[in-house]
């Protein structure tokens, strides 16, 4: 499988509510996550607990668009541009574009990086 076809399948798995079974099976036990609120996690776990901490503060998924996926497969990297609408427990709804970059270690992620704006996204709780 394609570092293309790896984020297309990781993109699929989230538009179905998978993000931890995709996160489980794609993501590096050493991986690195950056991201403009939140700074720098290292380590799956710290990693998968942030994801869970996300998942807590979601009440309701409304729409995850994947706008463009490409990958540059000499260099081991891929980059999925999307919009996520999603309604957070604090009741209000967000709509958020985000580009992720990630960068592969065989059939992991070992370091992605996420660019969004981070005045539209709340702290999470």
């Amino acid at each position: 499988m394609s570092y293309l076809e790896k984020a297309k399948d990781i993109y699929s798995q989230l538009q179905q509510g998978k993000l931890l079974d995709a996160f489980d099976q794609y993501y590096h036990d050493d991986v690195v996550m950056t991201e403009p609120k939140g700074g720098t996690r290292k380590g799956k776990k710290d990693c998968r607990d942030y994801e869970e901490k996300f998942l807590s503060n979601v009440k309701e998924f409304h729409n995850l668009e994947i706008r463009n996926v490409g990958s540059n497969e000499n260099e081991k990297s891929t980059f999925v541009e999307s919009m996520m609408d999603a309604t957070l427990q604090d009741g209000k709804r967000y709509q958020m574009e985000q580009t992720a970059v990630q960068q592969w270690a065989g059939d992991h992620i070992i370091y992605e990086r996420f660019y969004y704006d981070k005045a539209i996204w709340p702290d999470l709780k």
